[in-house]
């Protein structure tokens, strides 16, 4: 257990030890679903878009834990039967998730969360089991503590040795909250930067210090121990225009690094358009780029146009043995 979570982790999640089998390896999901279990809860509910990786591995954590996932998806499709089975999609059906479809649009506080609150009411009523409440992306003041002891494995690794800045996604706020308090409360030179790929700064900023307050760091700012930067979400959450999706096949060819549209895609092109433009908002030349997952979403279709288009000359028939390939 990390060596920072006795400043602000509560107590049951100091105690995790006491149910090892119980230790889910995903980050914020591993004190959510031990904060569930503890409550004996008999489903698990949160929400995201049609895509969310983090609603995915909500489900496929519930399944392992014999609790019931329910999926709260955002998407503009409006008709059941187009909701399809591609990419992460798969992974919620093959765990028997219950997907309740939802406007693309519906903001967390004044539509999701009342209605997952409903939601938790009527498997109450139906089945005698509580839910357990996750919130979009898993950020809150417990999921918290998924990215302080990631901040911990960094230093293990030399972190502080062997960088200046680090620079990461931010989808929900969970990532860059964790991260940004861990720098913090270890004294570190890091600098932290979280590159927005939906909403924008002044939600993010509000979200995380409200995260401060609710682990009493309340006298602790947001604007003063993150770098949030805005300006390269594109088209918006999971909406990709056709120079990101090339930037990631360029990035794959390169490197053999995979990333997914959504989340380290936008914010890998961020991080170099922002060398380019911007360099002296990072403290040194040694910058590390936290890829933070999401290679399910990559199997969305979303690539398949720029895939084929840009490999249509590796792709040779071979018809016989006796010929050339053509």
């Amino acid at each position: 257990m990390s060596k920072l979570l006795p400043y602000v982790c509560p107590k049951w999640a100091q105690n995790l030890n006491h149910i090892p089998k119980y230790r889910i390896q995903v980050r914020k999901l591993e004190f959510l679903m031990a904060d569930a279990v503890s409550r004996k809860c008999g489903h698990v509910i949160t929400c995201g878009g049609v895509q969310s990786n983090h609603c995915r591995a909500t489900a496929v954590a519930a399944r392992q834990l014999q609790l019931q996932p329910h999926l709260l998806l955002r998407t503009d499709v409006q008709d059941q039967s187009k909701i399809g089975s591609e990419g992460n999609l798969l992974l919620d059906r093959l765990c028997g998730s219950n997907m309740y479809i939802v406007p693309r649009k519906s903001p967390y506080e004044t539509e999701l969360k009342p209605r997952m609150e409903t939601l938790a009411k009527k498997l109450r009523e139906e089945t005698g089991k509580e839910a357990y409440l996750v919130p979009v992306g898993g950020s809150n003041s417990v999921g918290l503590f998924g990215y302080i002891t990631v901040f911990e494995e960094l230093i293990s690794q030399g972190l502080f040795d062997q960088f200046d800045d680090i620079v990461f996604a931010c989808g929900s706020g969970g990532t860059a909250a964790g991260l940004a308090i861990s720098n913090h409360l270890t004294g570190s030179r890091i600098r932290c930067h979280a590159i927005i790929v939906c909403d924008d700064k002044a939600y993010f900023t509000d979200h995380i210090n409200q995260t401060l307050c609710s682990v009493g760091l309340d006298t602790v700012h947001c604007q003063d121990i993150l770098d949030i930067i805005e300006g390269h979400k594109g088209r918006g959450y999971g909406l990709s225009t056709s120079e990101e999706l090339e930037f990631i096949m360029n990035v794959s060819q390169q490197s053999g690094i995979m990333l997914d549209p959504v989340y380290s895609g936008k914010a890998a092109r961020g991080l170099m358009e922002e060398l380019r433009s911007n360099p002296d908002r990072f403290q040194g030349n040694r910058i590390l780029f936290l890829h933070t997952g999401g290679v399910f979403g990559m199997y969305d279709g979303s690539l398949d146009s720029v895939v084929k288009a840009e490999t249509k000359d590796l792709v040779h028939m071979w018809p016989s043995i006796d010929s050339s390939p053509e």
